[in-house]
């Protein structure tokens, strides 16, 4: 089997389902939470009595909108380090699907998948973990993978 690499953008099927660039506007970057990760943060009691007073005084609806308004002023504030990180590290930005019909391609060509991902990568349900691990050389995820916990198991040793 060749050791070369492909990049998600050589492979036809592998395009991006879904990109939103970090400096689009709030309302086109909401997010429904079946499309979200649920995180934990912990506030001293003084910033989170603040960000009551906020949500009280009706500058935001609840807490996690004050808190996903903020992360959003952030993301937007570093825009453009973020746009050239992730040209430099040829990085998919948004969502990721690798179809088992797509992995099947790639190992009748005798390729091996190199992705780097900021957002969500799925892999297919129906990928086996020995088609994964014949096919994928390197997954880097920068937020969430969804697959199947055989097919994540068996790439562990290739995820960073």
């Amino acid at each position: 089997m060749k050791s070369q690499s492909v990049k998600p953008s050589s492979v036809a099927p592998l395009e991006p389902v879904d990109r939103v660039p970090a400096s689009a506007s709030p309302s086109a970057r909401n997010v429904k939470p079946s499309d979200s990760e649920k995180i934990t943060i912990n506030l001293g009691h003084v910033d989170l009595g603040q960000v009551d007073l906020l949500v009280n005084e009706g500058f935001y609806s609840n807490r996690t909108d004050f808190i996903r308004t903020a992360i959003r002023n952030q993301l937007t504030h570093h825009a453009d380090v973020l746009k050239q990180v992730v040209a430099r590290k040829m990085l998919v930005f948004g969502m990721q699907h690798i179809s088992r019909h797509d992995l099947q391609q790639l190992q009748q060509s005798r390729q091996k998948l190199t992705l780097r991902v900021v957002g969500l990568a799925t892999i297919a349900a129906d990928v086996t973990p020995e088609l994964a691990l014949d096919t994928i050389d390197t997954l880097e995820v920068l937020g969430a993978l969804h697959a199947s916990a055989e097919v994540k198991q068996a790439l562990a040793g290739r995820l960073k």
